[in-house]
């Protein structure tokens, strides 16, 4: 490289720094006002082997975004560098503004429960915990797609579902239904080891 192309590269970063930070003390270099033939060979030598180039130029700024939202960090994390963030991540999520992407399946990785205000809505859970059908205000013998049996481990309708006596439709976590769960799965141990 070149005397002449390392002292334009220099004025182009002082340039870039002035353009950066207008209001900072200049520094005077007073190698550049006293120059002597042996201070012109040190400043050459130390300029070609120390000299690194420009990092920061105000066009690389302005590839910067500011994200306003935690739903946008995922996606500006794969291509970008640097971002600016205008919350805090490590504020805890609002579940209800959550969403699943079909995109963004991790197979070392499944959400199996989540606690909250709407806990129940997207996972597996007993009929008495849904949301879509509430137990206090809909028939019992209703369920959606992901309701469970409460005594069964099955999905809903079980056999057992809309039986005559003790339907497991109408089962909730109290002692009663407990117990018939327990029992459930002492049966079922038992159909399994035959």
């Amino acid at each position: 490289m070149s005397e002449q192309n390392v002292e334009r590269e220099m004025e182009e970063d002082k340039s870039a720094e002035e353009e950066l930070h207008p209001h900072s003390p200049k520094e005077k270099n007073h190698e550049e006002e006293s120059s002597t033939p042996e201070k012109e060979d040190y400043r050459e030598s130390n300029e070609l082997y120390n000299y690194s180039p420009k990092e920061v130029t105000p066009s690389s700024i302005s590839n910067i975004a500011c994200l306003k939202r935690k739903e946008d960090m995922k996606r500006f994390e794969e291509t970008n560098d640097c971002f600016i963030l205008d919350f805090d991540p490590f504020e805890s999520l609002e579940v209800s503004k959550l969403y699943l992407n079909d995109n963004d399946v991790d197979a070392d990785i499944s959400v199996v429960a989540e606690k909250g205000s709407v806990p129940c809505r997207d996972y597996p859970h007993s009929r008495h915990l849904c949301i879509n059908f509430p137990f206090s205000t809909t028939p019992h013998e209703s369920f959606c797609e992901m309701c469970f049996c409460y005594i069964c481990d099955l999905a809903a309708p079980c056999k057992y579902w809309t039986q005559p006596l003790d339907p497991h439709c109408n089962a909730d976590s109290s002692d009663y239904w407990n117990e018939q769960r327990k029992m459930q799965k002492i049966i079922g141990i038992a159909e399994e080891a035959q």
